[in-house]
Parts: structure tokens; sequence; C-alpha cells
């Protein structure tokens, strides 16, 4: 067999160097390895890795260059470098509408990634504009050690009782999941978010805030408050619940019955990559069954490919199912319109 195999490595060699002299031959034969430069969050890189970056590597003979960062920081930073390498950048469905609304977006045609056929009908309607489509949706809940919380935590208001003061956590109005507590604290005041442009909302905050020791902009922080005792609760996103929760063991996760807030990660493409067919091969990827089978587990990615089925283990933590069915649509244009007032008012209460 290696006899064998040296003999056509020998043939292929000999090939290359008389298509090299006479201009002719294969051209992927002797194509040169492709890189390609992805923007995506920070978390569980090894995971990442395991389950999405090296196969894709493999399968399509190319390198991947990670930029890891929040959502906001990362379309910051792309929004102020046009000449960016990225070519393809995960992205918090506000930062995504952000995005697309400054051009910064290649139109995504759906044929180019036919694994867009088999999304999930809401994430189908995410990106019938031609925005980058949804890989998967997640939702946020409550997060409390009952223990030093002293209480069970089931619902929204629980975290504006007196006994949680300086007990918890919650997003920053910066992260993924920070206008969703706007949303929260408006329900608390029995307002609608968006009849009256925050009002209530701040003076729910208001309300919270001797409850609040402090806000995080990692979520991954959120083990190390728990493990030394700085918080009892936390408001958080589902996709860190295992990052939490396998480290501190009397930690439990609680998505109130009266609804969540849900938000989708999105996969766009620079506008200007000089690799956009690659890009469309790993927004493909991305979305396959294959992938969101094994990231479902890894990754706690609810999937967006409806071809995958969850079984109930694996569903736990997600937004997936009852959960899904019970959670409501955060308005990206709405916020993305008022976030920067927002930003002053909440820093002003929260962050002084």
């Amino acid at each position: 067999m290696k006899k064998k195999l040296g003999l056509v490595s020998l043939t292929l060699v000999s090939a290359g160097i008389l298509a090299a002299c006479g201009g002719g031959g294969d051209k992927d034969a002797s194509k040169e390895k492709q890189t390609l430069v992805i923007s995506t969050f920070g978390l569980e890189e090894d995971k990442m890795q395991e389950d999405v970056f090296k196969p894709f590597e493999e399968k399509y003979n190319v390198d991947i260059v990670l930029e890891t960062g929040t959502s906001s920081e990362r379309l910051t930073k792309l929004k102020s470098n046009p000449n960016s390498t990225v070519d393809v950048i995960e992205l918090s469905q506000s930062n995504a509408a952000d995005g697309v609304s400054a051009d910064l977006f290649e139109k995504i045609d759906s044929s180019k990634a036919p694994n867009m056929d088999n999304l999930i009908d809401s994430a189908k309607e995410l990106a019938a504009d031609g925005s980058g489509p949804a890989y998967t949706l997640n939702s946020i809940g409550i997060v409390y050690n009952k223990q030093t919380a002293g209480k069970e935590i089931k619902e929204w208001d629980d975290l504006w009782d007196s006994s949680l003061k300086g007990k918890i956590s919650i997003p920053d109005i910066t992260t993924t999941f920070g206008p969703a507590m706007l949303y929260v604290a408006s329900g608390h005041e029995n307002v609608d978010l968006t009849t009256d442009n925050g009002k209530a909302a701040f003076e729910g905050i208001t309300d919270l805030a001797p409850n609040v020791v402090k806000t995080y902009s990692k979520s991954s922080d959120l083990a190390n408050m728990f493990q030394s005792g700085e918080i009892a609760a936390a408001v958080v996103g589902d996709f860190a619940v295992p990052i939490i929760t396998e480290s501190n063991p009397d930690v439990v996760y609680v998505v109130p019955e009266s609804g969540t807030y849900a938000n989708f990660n999105t996969i766009n493409i620079n506008k200007n990559s000089k690799n956009k067919d690659l890009a469309y091969k790993y927004i493909d990827w991305r979305l396959s069954q294959e992938v969101q089978e094994k990231t479902a587990v890894s990754l706690n990615e609810a999937p967006t490919n409806k071809n995958v089925v969850l079984d109930e283990e694996t569903a736990k933590n997600k937004t997936y199912g009852d959960v899904a069915e019970r959670t409501n649509k955060v308005d990206s244009l709405f916020v993305n319109k008022n976030l920067e007032s927002w930003i002053n008012q909440w820093n002003r209460i929260l962050n002084k």
C-alpha cells in the first residue's frame, strides 16, 4: 500500500512540474491553502475548534484565523476599519441589524448556502431581506443559588425583592442581552417598552439598582462571581448556563413562565471580503444538520436547522420546545434607534 501511494504521489508531482512548465493541468491540484478570517464570540473556544473550525478546515483545505470578543466590540471594530480582513462575522441580532443599516455586509444569496432552505420559519423571516442567516437562537433566564439567595426565584419580578439587595448581576446595556433587561424592567412596570421609548423601563431599573452589585460584559465572568459568593443571582443568556452550573453545582437556571426574550446569533459576510465563495461554504457548514447536532451538545446552541431534533436532556437549558414557544421578540431596529440615549441613562443609574 505504501509503495502504491508513493507512485501516485510521484505521478502527481511530475504532473505538477509539467503543468508548471507547460501552463496546463488541473488548477485545483496546485491550489494553495486559503485563509478564512472569522470574527466570533470568545466562548468555549476549545469546543468550537473541535466541532466547528477544525472539521471545516479539513474538509475545505483552509486555515481559519479567529478574531474574538463581544458582539458590540467586534462590530465597532469592523465599522471603524473598512479595510478589515474579516471575511465572516458572527453577531447578535441587534448588532447584525446595525451592521446591515451601516451597509457593512454582503446581501446573502441563499442559493449559495443550500442549508438556508432548512431553517426554522422564524430564522427564515430574519434573513428574508438578505441579512445573514441565524445559526442559533438563545434567550435569557435567571440563574441563582437558592441557599445564598435565601429565597426561591421563579419570575422576573422576584429580582426586585429587597432581600436581594447587593446580590444580583445583570448584563450591561451594551451586551447582547442588555436591551432585553429594559424589556424586563418595563414589564415590571406593566408598560410596553415601545410605547414610551424606555421611560418606564428606567424607572424599573432605578428601583432595581440597589439589588445590582455589578453589571457584566462577559457572561463567563459570572461563574467566578457565584464561586466567590459575590452574587446570589444573575440574568443570563442560556448559552452561558453550562459554564456557570458546571463549576457551581448549587446554582440552578430558571426561565420564568411569564416569558423570556429571544436573540438570534447570525452570520454575515463582510462586503469587502476577498473570500466570499469560501465564506458561503462556512455559512452553509454552520447551518448544516451535522454541525448543529454537535453544537447543540457541546456549545449549548439551540438549532435553527429544522431537521435537528433534540432529546429531552440535550434540549435542557436551551431556547427550544416549550421555552422557544414563550419567547418574546426584541425589536432590534427600535433598540438601535434608542441605544445611545439608553446607554447614557443606564450608566448614570448603574455604572456610576
